[in-house]
């Protein structure tokens, strides 16, 4: 008689001992979906742009007839379609639940620090990009475009980035927060890409997909009384729901190709985040076949990629206007990171609210969209209020920002 084969049984882990665990040069990723922290490298993935779900899907079979169990791939995709890319599959994964707020450890902060502050472009370089924009859609040359623009800060110290990431995932635990070994080979020092995301661009689990794309924004303030003005002001908003409007239809039409059944609101919600108030519409699918490669968590991204949230309408006058009139390469900012299983399942978020840490120096990105009626300082304000998300995290003063 055979003797029974036995199955260790998985390690179970708590959110708050993977985000203590984290160190620079691993994977993290948490949201209401759960946490996720990869270490090791089994292979990075290869591949040109516009093939990177396939090689990724290539370097997953490899991975799985090779002996790793159940693995998946993670990492970053920048904006461009030729820009960079870093995606590995990782030798072990931790999971856990989402992460709870206050129950995270309290790790040591990024304490008194002394930061330089370069804007890049100055704030009147970019109003005038911005009204730039506005002379073009005024000319039909396109309807919407994302303007970004990016705050360089330095220090004397290198910057620690587990309690960065800390503090981003403890100030709201419902984002979809970060962290990305972005090293290039012959990078002095270690890059990471980290950020605390509201935006999700693609779920799958199964056969069931969920977007839910953000446009249309007012900043959050401390005064109850007025973020209830701010909300009220946002869902009336005619440019700010038309802005939101070019969004979901792209997101929907995309998503209608894969999807044999599609359910798009017919109204915007607003969601809140620390810093900010945004238009909001959660769109579910199911998908026609879940079993063909096309339909993966990371193809259906990037079939996505870039929605009109961080690029514009059409997506290829707005590409060519952003090249144009930003003087900076977004990199990694407005792209995609997440991660993706061997059976399709997987999570990507769009890649805001985010910055790329190396060594003393910290490169914040944000973005704002620019229709008709839009106003350049009122543009210029709101990506002020997104860069608070990780001027917050980094205790930089509020006189250093508004100098910024």
């Amino acid at each position: 008689m055979s003797s029974p084969v036995l199955t260790r049984p998985r390690p179970r882990h708590r959110a708050a001992d993977l985000l203590t665990a984290y160190l620079p040069g691993s994977f993290y990723y948490s949201s209401a979906g759960g946490t996720l922290l990869a270490d090791g490298v089994v292979t990075s993935v290869r591949a040109e742009s516009g093939s990177r779900a396939g090689a990724t899907a290539q370097a997953l079979a490899d991975a799985a007839a090779a002996g790793v169990p159940e693995p998946i791939a993670v990492g970053a995709i920048g904006f461009r379609p030729d820009g960079q890319a870093s995606l590995v599959v990782p030798a072990v994964v931790r999971r856990a639940a989402p992460p709870e707020g206050e129950a995270e450890p309290r790790r040591p902060g990024v304490g008194p620090v002394t930061w330089s502050v370069t804007p890049r472009p100055e704030p009147e370089v970019y109003t005038m990009a911005v009204q730039e924009a506005l002379d073009r859609i005024g000319r039909a040359e396109l309807r919407k475009v994302v303007l970004a623009r990016a705050l360089e800060l330095t220090t004397d110290a290198p910057v620690a980035v587990p309690p960065l990431l800390a503090r981003l995932v403890r100030a709201n635990p419902a984002a979809h927060a970060f962290a990305v070994d972005v090293t290039e080979p012959g990078d002095p020092a270690t890059r990471t890409l980290l950020g605390a995301s509201p935006e999700l661009l693609v779920s799958r689990k199964g056969d069931r997909v969920v977007a839910n794309p953000l446009a249309g924004s007012r900043p959050r303030v401390a005064d109850e009384q007025e973020n209830r003005r701010l909300i009220a002001e946002l869902r009336a908003s005619e440019k700010d729901r038309a802005e939101h409007a070019h969004v979901a239809a792209q997101v929907a039409e995309v998503l209608g190709r894969f999807c044999s059944d599609l359910d798009v609101p017919a109204e915007p919600e607003v969601i809140g985040t620390p810093t900010m108030w945004h238009l909001s519409s959660r769109i579910t699918g199911r998908l026609a076949d879940a079993g063909d490669p096309a339909s993966s968590s990371l193809a259906l991204a990037e079939a996505l990629h870039p929605t009109p949230a961080v690029c514009g309408v059409p997506t290829e006058a707005a590409r060519r206007t952003i090249a144009e009139l930003e003087p900076e390469d977004r990199g990694y900012y407005s792209g995609l990171v997440g991660w993706t299983a061997e059976n399709g399942d997987g999570e990507w978020v769009v890649t805001i609210r985010c910055a790329e840490v190396c060594d003393r120096t910290v490169r914040l990105f944000a973005g704002a969209g620019i229709v008709e009626g839009s106003d350049p300082a009122a543009e210029l304000a709101e990506t002020s209020a997104k860069f608070r998300t990780l001027l917050r995290a980094l205790g930089v003063p509020q006189d250093t920002e508004e100098a910024a």
